[in-house]
């Protein structure tokens, strides 16, 4: 385990025991100024400003979205931090005043069919919290967590979501894979979460997302054509002090997979654009911006003159 590794787990320890014991008028503005000085007053960081690019266009990413960016990512550490300790009745009470009035409603029918359900988001506000919210009406959900160093960190990550509820199965190494896992979920009438618009095995399909290339991970589609479960995306914003949940109608999972996560990515788009303040994505996406080396470990050098006849799809 390297140096930056141990202090790395290390921090995430010291926060989850100590921001549950600092009352949130003091922990929210801390964590505010920790968004600030991480954003350099919305100078940066450069990733973050080279994504909300393709959302928003150049010209439109202001120091002041980059600065809202950062505080919004940091709410969403503080509420992980918190989280743990929040879980009640009164929790719930407060995520149920922004779900929208139709989600049970859509959850319940395609629960009907006796196939579980399956919902994708993007890596927007906190996912943690409609989960939360999830357990409490539909019971345990499965999710998948990448794998991270050092293995203490992800066990304290997976420690951390299954005390809310959740089935947490990771990425790689598991002794039963992860897929075989999600579809006995989902024959048992159950549903899946999974983040859906990163490609962290480099095998995804390649989507049109904002008007330029990037890769999805297949899996939320691959589970439903494998199984007949209904496919949804999820829609999250922040509010003042809360967390707007929306789901979306069932996808057309009839179509060829590809497809799916075409729709998926489009979806995902519409809803990243009407906030994109709230979409958490500090790391490479779109295929521009992977490094050669994981351009070439996904072979897109190869194809990407294809790509570019296919208009990126």
């Amino acid at each position: 385990m390297s140096a930056w590794e141990r202090i790395a787990a290390w921090g995430y320890q010291l926060g989850w025991a100590a921001m549950k014991k600092i009352p949130e008028p003091v922990a929210k503005p801390l964590f505010n100024a920790i968004a600030d000085v991480a954003s350099k007053k919305g100078k940066g960081p450069e990733q973050l400003r080279r994504n909300l690019a393709r959302v928003v266009g150049p010209e439109n990413v202001t120091r002041e979205l980059v600065r809202q960016s950062m505080r919004s990512y940091m709410r969403y550490w503080l509420e992980a931090f918190r989280l743990p300790s929040m879980v009640g009745p009164e929790l719930i009470a407060k995520i149920s005043e922004n779900v929208a009035a139709d989600v049970p409603t859509k959850i319940e029918a395609s629960m009907a069919g006796g196939k579980g359900a399956i919902f994708a988001l993007p890596h927007a506000t906190n996912w943690d919290m409609a989960g939360v919210w999830l357990v409490n009406h539909s019971g345990e959900f499965t999710t998948v967590a990448e794998r991270l160093r050092p293995e203490s960190l992800f066990d304290a990550f997976v420690k951390y979501r299954r005390t809310l509820g959740f089935d947490v199965i990771a990425l790689s190494g598991a002794d039963k894979p992860p897929m075989a896992h999600m579809e006995q979920t989902l024959r048992e009438n159950r549903v899946v979460c999974l983040m859906a618009e990163r490609d962290l095995t480099g095998s995804g399909v390649h989507v049109d997302f904002f008007g330029e290339l990037c890769s999805m991970p297949a899996g939320p589609a691959l589970l439903a054509k494998r199984t007949g479960a209904p496919l949804h995306v999820v829609k999250m914003h922040y509010t003042h002090d809360g967390w707007l949940i929306e789901l979306s109608d069932p996808l057309d999972t009839s179509q060829p997979l590809e497809d799916i996560v075409q729709q998926e990515a489009d979806l995902m788009a519409e809803y990243i654009g009407q906030k994109p303040e709230d979409w958490h994505m500090l790391q490479p996406l779109w295929h521009a911006d992977l490094s050669a080396d994981r351009r070439r470990k996904m072979g897109l050098d190869d194809h990407s003159d294809a790509d570019a006849e296919q208009g990126g799809r």
